[in-house]
């Protein structure tokens, strides 16, 4: 009795084609991830304009403060109090001096709120403070 010999395929090698499709969805991701998480903003906050305002040139490890109209402050996401507050800022100067740090009130905020984070930030040695401004729209 003669028996057929069974179908032997060859071993499967390493596949490209699949490979590079789960390369590009990842850098897919993060690219996009990074471009959202670039900007810290509190979505709520209407900043003013300013008709000197420019596109801003972002550095590397800097900080955006959000004073809220209430006064309350949120830095990366998180309501901090005062206390909370200095000892972060105090906390970030001991760590990186000439830590580069923004503000973004809003527009209706009052402006003994933004002069009290300037105080905290002065008080823990924070020299290095801009003020975050929109491009106003052309009409």
């Amino acid at each position: 009795m003669k028996f057929r010999p069974r179908f032997r395929a060859d071993p499967v090698g390493f596949q490209v084609a699949p490979m590079l499709d789960v390369v590009f969805q990842l850098l897919a991701f993060f690219l996009l991830t990074s471009v959202y998480s670039a900007w810290e903003n509190e979505i709520s906050i209407a900043i003013p304009t300013a008709q000197t305002g420019t596109a801003p040139h972002r550095l590397e490890g800097e900080i955006i403060i959000n004073v809220v109209k209430d006064g309350s402050v949120v830095v990366n996401g998180r309501t901090l109090d005062d206390p909370a507050f200095a000892s972060l800022l105090k906390r970030l100067a001991a760590l990186w001096p000439g830590q580069p740090v923004i503000i973004r009130a809003d527009k209706a905020t009052a402006y003994e709120h933004v002069i009290h984070v300037l105080d905290l930030c002065r008080k823990a040695d924070i020299w290095n403070i801009s003020f975050a401004t929109g491009i106003p729209e052309s009409t």
